[in-house]
């Protein structure tokens, strides 16, 4: 585990090529399929990375236990899958990002909470969460699971980051 920018990286060898979309004609970065009888490779699985905001780790350290729960039943050690801490959710999407410029991932799992309180704050934090991440998805074309907690108590946010099934943090992953 590591802050954003010291955690290590696992570069992969992949091939890349450019493909136009029916959308859009500027070029696509893809990494080609095979053909159905070629042997497929290891599944791009163990290119998870997950960003973790640190404030409100009460329940943020629940969440990253229920996603590392549900990357184990899908087959990923525990030390596979590097966990990069921030400060708070306002930072997760800047970290997400710069995770996923760097081409050596295949998704990142971001995971928050955000309590509400009396003033509006957590309005402005969690919608320039929500979007920013979306922002960053969409321009590095690396899905990032959302997996951000906006709740209006501690109680609330709790029940959200129980053990077992209903754990959000474990259905982000």
């Amino acid at each position: 585990e590591g802050e954003l920018g010291v955690g290590r990286f696992r570069p992969r060898a992949r091939q890349r090529t450019a493909v136009s979309t029916p959308v859009s004609s500027s070029p696509v970065e893809a990494t080609p399929r095979p053909a159905p009888d070629e042997p497929k490779g290891p599944p791009l699985i163990d290119e998870l990375e997950q960003v973790v905001a640190r404030f409100n780790d009460f329940v943020t350290e629940r969440l990253l236990t229920g996603a590392r729960h549900s990357l184990a039943a899908a087959g990923l050690a525990d030390g596979d899958v590097e966990v990069h801490w921030v400060p708070g959710a306002f930072e997760i999407p800047l970290a997400a990002e710069a995770l996923a410029v760097t081409g050596r991932v295949a998704g990142i799992v971001c995971l928050g909470c955000l309590i509400k309180g009396a003033t509006p704050h957590f309005e402005h934090i969690s919608s320039a969460c929500a979007h920013g991440i979306m922002a960053a998805q969409s321009k590095t074309a690396v899905p990032m699971a959302f997996g951000v907690l906006t709740t209006n108590s501690a109680e609330e946010a709790l029940e959200r980051a129980v053990s077992g099934p209903g754990n959000k943090g474990g259905e982000a992953a």
